[in-house]
């Protein structure tokens, strides 16, 4: 008989996806799911607020830069010159690199060096000391043009009336303004993400103490492995949230057509936008899944609302420190901080969303996924064991207690 018991046992994916089932359908179907549609008003309210956060990292981040590609007299005086003006000019003096020392009989080709993807420039800075010329986009070296000019006079030791005019030559695009463009979608992705996870991975909390309190979740774990208990809750309420995302998208698609002039700064992320939005939806399944996992360890050790909140608010407090790390890495691409922000599981879905605005690479989303994917099983797998020691009673110290009764019957 018990052999039949056994071999009638549901497996931890078959098990998972009754218990999927039967809270998506609960809580989908219920009275309460209309108010937790109302839930996006409130982090809206703070995504605003920290956006003013975002633009100072991305204006630390994107600086752009003025090459200077003139004869190797002309090079040098025109740097000498710009970093003695710089506290007369202050913010508005461009950051100058020497892209090439012209030869005599040389000839120059802005456009290329505005091109080259390894470099932050805005504008090349071109001719002569009496007669500079500017090439970039119409913005940048209109703003340049004073600057450029005073630098020059400057340089060639002109007094201030003998300001030389500098010819401008307007070009559609440099590398700096996408840059620029793409750390704009990139933070973008961040925000959403970020304030999505936070809102949406409690609910994980407060059903597992709900059934904590009304000792469901001992009958589940008595019939099935905790293990798929687990998964079944991470994803059942994956996909109360992916429904919820669904219906505020299409209530909002409205006002987002009608504010598409305040989104024209976010320049097409380098994976292109249909991979874009597809790789958010799989990072935000990633974020929910592993902020999910730690607080069903929460739930575990917790029996009262009062006690959720007081363990759930340092790893609240936690993942906005991860988020304003994740931003952080986002503005130095390719640098220690970056690779640690995709390496580190938490941050990783943040970082690599970014990395997907910057960088076109299909091959590292593909194995940040398998790692993140890798650490929820872990996690999962440490609740589950920490829940069943905690609140089930099982483990060693069920087999130490039943070796003291073994030995109070024989004595």
């Amino acid at each position: 008989m018990s052999g039949a018991v056994t071999s009638g046992r549901l497996s931890t994916l078959q098990a998972a996806l009754v218990v999927a089932r039967r809270d998506f359908g609960a809580i989908l179907f219920s009275r309460t799911f209309f108010f937790f549609l109302l839930g996006p008003l409130f982090p809206l309210i703070v995504g605003i607020a920290a956006g003013s956060v975002t633009q100072k990292a991305e204006q630390a981040a994107a600086r752009p830069v003025l090459g200077v590609a003139m004869s190797a007299k002309d090079t040098d005086a025109m740097i000498a010159a710009g970093n003695a003006l710089r506290r007369e000019i202050g913010d508005a003096a461009p950051d100058m690199t020497v892209i090439q020392r012209v030869a005599p009989g040389e000839v120059v080709d802005p456009g290329k060096a505005l091109t080259d993807s390894h470099g932050n420039l805005a504008a090349v800075l071109t001719g002569t000391l009496a007669n500079p010329q500017l090439t970039g986009t119409e913005g940048q070296i209109g703003y340049w043009s004073g600057p450029v000019s005073l630098i020059a006079a400057r340089a060639a030791d002109a007094s201030p009336q003998d300001l030389p005019k500098v010819a401008l030559a307007a070009t559609a695009t440099s590398v700096a303004s996408e840059r620029h463009g793409q750390m704009r979608t990139a933070q973008g992705g961040q925000m959403l993400l970020f304030l999505l996870t936070m809102m949406l991975a409690g609910m994980v909390l407060s059903n597992l103490v709900e059934e904590k309190a009304n000792k469901i979740i001992e009958v589940l774990a008595a019939a099935i492995p905790m293990d798929a208990v687990f998964y079944g809750k991470l994803f059942a309420m994956l996909g109360v949230s992916l429904v919820g995302i669904t219906v505020w998208g299409l209530g909002f698609g409205g006002l987002v057509l009608l504010g598409r002039d305040a989104l024209a700064g976010m320049a097409a992320p380098a994976v292109g936008w249909p991979a874009f939005v597809a790789l958010g939806v799989v990072y935000f399944a990633m974020a929910y899944l592993l902020l999910g996992s730690v607080f069903l360890t929460i739930g575990s050790m917790a029996s009262t609302v009062r006690e959720v909140q007081t363990i759930s608010m340092p790893v609240s407090m936690s993942q906005l420190m991860i988020f304003f790390f994740a931003t952080y890495a986002a503005a130095q691409p390719g640098t220690a901080i970056s690779l640690a922000a995709e390496v580190i599981p938490f941050s990783s879905p943040f970082a690599m969303l970014a990395r997907a605005a910057q960088d076109g690479s299909v091959m590292p989303h593909l194995l940040a996924l398998a790692w993140q994917v890798m650490w929820v099983a872990i996690f999962v797998h440490f609740g589950a064991k920490l829940f069943r020691r905690r609140v089930m009673k099982s483990g060693p110290q069920v087999a130490r207690s039943k070796k003291g009764k073994r030995q109070a019957a024989t004595a």
